[in-house]
């Protein structure tokens, strides 16, 4: 997995959540992940297909997406329902469409799949064909794991 391709996606997080939370985003250490993983318990999942393929997962608990979601609508919530799964899906799009214009610049073409939002108690990712490289954000809401898994096309 070559580094061009995750760099704008980690900028990319760090400088929406710092946006949408008001600050206090920090970026914890880069690893790797080859296996099952299991899933938080809110995930949004982009795909990506073109020059690049494979997919991008923003992974986090529960009460970090209402936390977030609070956040950013300027409101308390207290159930995971349809606003706050909008407003997860929201972060994803935006997150998602900073690192594509930066790697438009790069030269890189590709196409997005709108996100798909995955909720629920012992899920996991599988990635039998690719390296997932995790890059935890610790922000005011709780932890988020941009979980980026791709490849260039072959």
């Amino acid at each position: 997995m070559r580094v061009e391709y995750i760099n704008p996606f980690v900028e990319a997080a760090y400088n929406v959540l710092n946006e949408v939370l008001d600050g206090g985003v920090k970026r914890g250490d880069l690893y790797l992940k080859s296996t099952s993983m299991p899933v938080m318990g809110v995930a949004a999942l982009v795909g990506l297909a073109g020059d690049v393929e494979g997919r991008v997962l923003f992974d986090m608990s529960v009460d970090t997406a209402l936390g977030i979601s609070g956040k950013m609508n300027g409101e308390e919530f207290s159930v995971f329902d349809e606003l706050p799964k909008a407003t997860i899906t929201e972060l994803a799009n935006m997150i998602t469409g900073q690192a594509v214009t930066k790697l438009h610049e790069l030269g890189f073409r590709f196409d997005l799949t709108p996100p798909a939002l995955f909720t629920g108690e012992k899920m996991e990712v599988s990635d039998h064909e690719v390296e997932a490289l995790i890059v935890p954000m610790d922000t005011s809401c709780g932890k988020i794991e941009i979980n980026v898994a791709v490849r260039e096309r072959t």
